[in-house]
């Protein structure tokens, strides 16, 4: 049984993680830190026999024979937690955003590969029966090659933190950024998965819409210029509903998803999948399985290693370079 410790124990954690862990029969928790207790009732209940510390730094000190470590604090902590996970010897599930920095993913990598252990982000909607819908579809070329993605989340807020201190979304010094950092990373790794990670520019425009309260944008409108595609992101917290919605077209047809609804228009093909709604909740505890599976397969298999943080490193590019295209007044910035 691999052994490992829950760094950070908030909403994400005790409504997402958790119920993974527990399922598991080949992994457990056996200690968890968080300064706040919101969470401890919640750990201990699912994991009684574990034992809780007021910091990580406090457990990583007691706790000599963890295996791994899953860190699921506000991200502007995950750099500095990788690095002590990383030099205790754990491999490393991190949540997204990996960083707020995107000079600091390749000293990770090099930390993780001196040190022979994994990092992975958690890039849970891949996992997501919708999207993993269109994943499949379009890699079968069902739909030929793709020539343009159009990629929208509407919610009508931030969603929620644990705790009494506020909600860390809306912090910038804690969550890096507004909805782009947050729904835009998700939206960035599933186009990277059917684009490629190489556009050649990014456009963006970031706003506040409605919740003017917030030192961060509100809404997060990108274009992605590959060679022969485009991708269009369309992210706001200032919508009047609660949606998501994907449509992908090709050379030979068109995917499309509407919460949970899949359709395929490929020639003389058409096809209509209902599956559960990507819309529908905030820590989608049951596509956390795939996030441990993938987890546990470069743990397992060191050749495997690599793929995650590939995504996460053009996350983090991204991010950086839609925040320079926005200061440029939405002129496009040439990709690395």
């Amino acid at each position: 049984m691999r052994k490992g410790a829950l760094l950070g124990v908030g909403n994400v954690a005790v409504n997402g993680h958790l119920p993974g862990w527990r399922a598991r029969d080949d992994v457990t928790l056996v200690a968890a830190a968080d300064g706040r207790t919101d969470g401890r009732a919640a750990f201990l209940e699912a994991f009684p026999r574990a034992r809780w510390y007021g910091s990580p730094e406090e457990l990583l000190a007691a706790e000599t024979h963890l295996a791994f470590a899953d860190i699921a604090t506000p991200p502007a902590a995950h750099a500095p937690l990788i690095r002590q996970a990383l030099s205790a010897g754990l491999d490393v599930l991190c949540e997204k955003p990996l960083v707020l920095d995107a000079a600091e993913i390749p000293e990770l990598a090099r930390l993780a590969s001196g040190s022979g252990r994994a990092l992975v982000p958690v890039h849970n909607w891949k996992h997501a029966p919708a999207l993993a819908k269109l994943t499949e579809l379009v890699a079968s070329g069902s739909i030929g090659e793709v020539r343009r993605c159009r990629w929208e989340t509407l919610r009508t807020k931030p969603a929620v933190a644990a705790g009494d201190e506020g909600n860390w979304r809306v912090d910038p010094a804690q969550s890096g950024g507004g909805i782009l950092m947050d729904h835009g990373w998700h939206a960035l790794y599933m186009v990277a998965g059917w684009l490629g990670t190489a556009p050649r520019s990014v456009r963006a425009s970031l706003t506040t819409r409605k919740h003017r309260a917030f030192a961060i944008e509100d809404t997060a409108a990108l274009t992605l210029d590959y060679p022969s595609a485009t991708a269009e992101i369309f992210l706001t917290w200032a919508a009047d509903e609660r949606s998501n919605r994907v449509l992908i077209e090709g050379t030979r047809g068109q995917v499309s998803l509407d919460g949970g609804r899949v359709r395929l228009a490929a020639g003389a093909i058409r096809r209509e999948l209902p599956l559960p709604s990507i819309a529908e909740g905030s820590h989608h505890p049951e596509w956390f399985g795939g996030v441990i599976d993938d987890f546990l397969s470069e743990v397992a298999r060191p050749e495997r290693r690599g793929a995650g943080l590939a995504e996460a490193a053009f996350c983090a590019d991204m991010m950086v370079r839609a925040a320079e295209s926005h200061r440029r007044g939405g002129a496009g910035v040439a990709s690395a």
